[in-house]
């Protein structure tokens, strides 16, 4: 193999090695967004029900609805009328209820979402007492047990992708770090001679530069492309993966690749680079 078909082939395995690493970044990085984004919808979907005193009429509580939907931390407020809420009974359990109390005992009530920041102990409980204040409320009602567990659970799971993340981008700096260091070394003597004939550090370095940023580019296209693919084929299995991996994130996807694919490959060629440059030419046979 001729000396241009050993460069084409380090090339090669460079481009091949760093788009694995950038594939099981870009498939981590995909993965903590679609798992924040599935945390804000439990979140989310928590229901939080006032029930509205006795006697309360429908204008007074369509009053109370539109002071609660102004709050910060609600993101949707469902209102149920007394009406409403005998007929869901009615249909549910198949009885009447005012065949035997001869009257509606369902009182008016609201269901409302709340914004994921605020699902946590300590801000629901000033909620709770927030919604109080309005003396037309008799009880506040929520699933503590739930949240608890809900937000327990997903912290941990947080903490353990977060313990991933910086295990892998060790990892992957240190594999990216190591080829870029191979394919320099490979041409140690090419340095030393262009030092010899006084070449500036500028200029040396610049063809390693520009070599290590067309296999950043060239990986990062390969592997957002792979991981996009993959994406595309998994929802025409099942079209809710959608609703978890809006299009934004997988732009966010795309540009961290291409910006850890960059950052680490011109780096790591720079130190490499330069290493080699300051090196006597003795130490080059070792």
């Amino acid at each position: 193999m001729g000396k241009r078909g050993i460069l084409r082939w380090q090339f090669l395995t460079s481009t091949i090695s760093t788009t694995m690493v950038l594939l099981l970044l870009g498939a981590l990085v995909l993965f903590v967004l679609t798992a924040r984004e599935i945390r804000n919808y439990v979140h989310q979907n928590l229901t939080v029900t006032i029930v509205m005193a006795d006697g309360t009429t429908p204008t007074a509580a369509r009053d109370i609805e539109h002071q609660i939907a102004r709050k910060t931390y609600i993101h949707h407020v469902n209102y149920i009328s007394s009406e409403q809420a005998l007929q869901e009974q009615v249909k549910a359990m198949g009885i009447d209820p005012r065949d035997l109390l001869d009257k509606n005992p369902f009182s008016i009530s609201m269901e409302l979402k709340l914004e994921a920041p605020y699902v946590c102990a300590d801000s629901l409980q000033w909620i709770v007492e927030d919604l109080r204040q309005e003396k037309a409320i008799i009880d506040v009602i929520y699933q503590k047990e739930l949240v608890d567990s809900l937000n327990r659970n997903l912290n941990t799971i947080t903490i353990i992708l977060l313990a991933i993340t910086i295990v892998l981008s060790v990892i992957s700096i240190s594999l990216i770090n190591n080829t870029v260091h191979m394919s320099v070394y490979s041409r140690r003597f090419i340095i030393n001679n262009m030092k010899l004939i006084g070449a500036r550090r500028s200029f040396i370095r610049r063809p390693f530069m520009l070599r290590s940023l067309g296999i950043g580019l060239i990986s990062t296209i390969i592997a957002d492309g792979i991981l996009v693919g993959l994406l595309h084929w998994a929802t025409q299995f099942d079209q809710a993966l959608l609703q978890f991996i809006p299009q934004q994130n997988v732009l966010i996807m795309a540009a961290s690749v291409l910006g850890f694919a960059l950052i680490i490959t011109l780096v790591c060629t720079y130190i490499s680079v330069t290493r080699f440059i300051a090196m006597g030419e003795t130490d080059l046979y070792r």
